[in-house]
């Protein structure tokens, strides 16, 4: 069983930056993305950035520029540097697993993250 465990997330002045980091206690078998996803109070889970197995990264339109993801294989881990916080970044942030063949999904138990000043 893949547990994904985050850390990194605080409270954080408007401006600021932070750095989530998602580590997997074990590979999926097979290809697979990994994401960050952002879950407001009242508000749908929403993907901020995504690395496909392949490589390729996407961001959201409210954080491109300001954000970067990175992911590093051999480990199993992906970072968010986030950078630019604004109050509307205010969230609960998860990262997410999804293998390319079976769409098996795997989250972690999430992260706060509050921009406030």
């Amino acid at each position: 069983q893949v547990q994904l465990v985050e850390s990194g997330g605080g409270l954080v002045q408007p401006g600021g930056s932070l750095r989530l980091s998602c580590a997997a206690s074990a590979r999926p078998f097979g290809p697979y993305a990994m994401a960050w996803y952002r879950q407001a109070a009242g508000n749908e889970r929403e993907l901020v950035a995504e690395i496909s197995s392949g490589g390729s990264t996407k961001y959201a339109e409210s954080v491109k520029g300001r954000f970067i993801m990175s992911r590093d294989k051999a480990k199993n881990t992906a970072d968010l540097q986030m950078n630019n916080l604004k109050p509307e970044d205010t969230a609960v942030y998860y990262c997410n697993i999804r293998t390319d063949f079976l769409k098996i999904d795997y989250w972690g138990q999430g992260t706060q993250v509050t921009v406030s000043s």
